[in-house]
This record gives structure tokens, sequence and C-alpha cells, in this order.
């Protein structure tokens, strides 16, 4: 495919990924007051360790952006699956049929991974906020004013973090399937990649309980093994396509030069 036709598929893909975040998000607008009460569930585990904890609407528009932002990423999570879909869509005309089909069970399994991997951060989020916050003196006289953009900021992101985490080995399958990189290679670097996954872990999950981020760390282990095993699968089942091509291409060039041989006698 040209690059020009290249650039357009991208673009449509991109407007209606789009338009499924938006149409989520609309959803997210009605059910802001439901979803805004999850979100500041951290504070109120601050206020029940004594510390007098408060959110704060800094400015006029803050409100607005505050439910702007809030329907955005509800938006994000529930049209998980419509935007997934778009992203193998796009990849999808570089492959064959056959891989094709391989390629949408493995993107099937990107909804589950990304929800993991944000229901995952969502069991850790209070533990790690109240770390954050844990030097704030705790009695009546203690206060801490937070200011409700920062906060959501930061626990969306926590919260998107851990589920884009979540579809890395995802990625990984993928770019075996288009044959940019072979299993062996993942295999190869597996000390790394685990190595890089607890630091990660570690540093999202800043908590003085280490079982908290050693459970954060582990499902992205056995997730990125378990890719490499899929990887491992695809390079030997197109290693014996191969072998039998070629040796099918062997025999029509032996009856071939046979055929010849038996014309010129």
């Amino acid at each position: 495919m040209p690059l020009g036709d290249h650039l357009r598929e991208l673009r449509k893909r991109l407007v209606l990924a789009f338009i499924g975040i938006l149409l989520g998000a609309i959803g997210g607008w009605f059910l802001y007051d439901v979803i805004y009460g999850l979100l500041q569930q951290p504070v109120e585990e601050l206020r029940a360790r004594g510390v007098e904890a408060t959110l704060n609407f800094d400015s006029v528009a803050s409100s607005f952006d505050i439910k702007l932002r809030v329907a955005g990423f509800l938006g994000l999570i529930v049209s998980c699956p419509w935007w997934i879909y778009h992203l193998w869509a796009f990849l999808a005309p570089g492959l064959k049929h056959n891989e094709r089909r391989w390629t949408l069970a493995v993107i099937g399994a990107g909804v589950p991974l990304f929800a993991g991997g944000v229901y995952m951060a969502w069991l850790a989020l209070p533990n790690t906020y109240i770390l954050l916050t844990q030097f704030v003196p705790e009695g009546e006289t203690s206060s801490l004013f937070i200011g409700v953009t920062d906060y959501l900021k930061f626990v969306m992101q926590f919260l998107l973090i851990f589920g884009f985490a979540f579809l890395l080995p995802l990625i990984l399958v993928v770019l075996n399937f288009l044959g940019v990189v072979k299993g062996i290679t993942w295999l190869k670097g597996w000390r790394w990649a685990v190595i890089v996954i607890f630091v990660l872990s570690a540093l999202a999950t800043p908590t003085a309980d280490v079982v908290t981020f050693i459970l954060m760390a582990l499902p992205i282990v056995v997730l990125y093994f378990a890719a490499v095993g899929i990887c491992l699968l695809n390079d030997r089942r197109r290693a014996r396509k191969s072998a039998k091509e070629e040796a099918e291409l062997d025999d029509a060039l032996a009856d071939g030069a046979s055929s010849s041989a038996d014309a010129e006698r």
C-alpha cells in the first residue's frame, strides 16, 4: 500500500476511534457525579486517618474543566473495545488472511488486558496516595488542601498508565505477527524486561508495602512470558510452512528437470 493510502487509512481509523471515545464521554458526562465520587475515595481514606483533607476547585471554570476531564476519562475506558478494534483494523491490511484471524483473536484479548490493568491500579491507588501524603501530621490542627485538577490528573494518569502497560504484551505479539521482531529476540531480553517491569511497578506504586508493587509487577511478567510463548509458536508455524513451501518448490523443479531430460532423450 502506498504511503498516501497508509496515511489516509490512519486518519480514518483515528477519526473513528475519536468518535467512539466522544460517544463514551457523552455517557460519562451524565455519570459524572458517580465517577467523581469513586475517584475521590483516597481522600476519604485520608480523612479516616485523621487528616483534614479537602479537594478544592481553585478557579471559576475548574468545575466545568474537571467534568470534561472525568467524562473524557470514562469515554476512553468504556470505548476501549472500539479503539482497540480500529488499531487492529489499521494493522490488518498488512497481514495475510490467516494471520488476520490470529491477530483478531489476540486483539480481542486487549479489552480484558486493558481493563485488568486499570483494575489493578485501582486496587493499589489508595495505598499509593496515602503514602505520598503520609508526612502530613495527624490531628485537628492539620489540614491538607488539594487542588482538584492536580488530584484527578494524578489519579486518571495512574489508572491509564497501568491499563496501557497491560497492553504491552499484546504489542509484542502484534509486532511478531507483522514479522518485525522474532520471538527469540523477546526471549533473549527477558532479564532486562523483568527488571524494567519491576522498576516501573515500584515507581508507579511507591508504597512501603513491598507486597503491593510485587503483586502489580507479577501479572505483567506473566503476560510478557505468555506473549513470548505465542511469538515462539508463531515463528515455529511460519518456519514449518516455509520449509513445506521450499520442499514443494524443490519437488516441482525436480519434476521439471526430469521432464526436460525425458524430452531431450
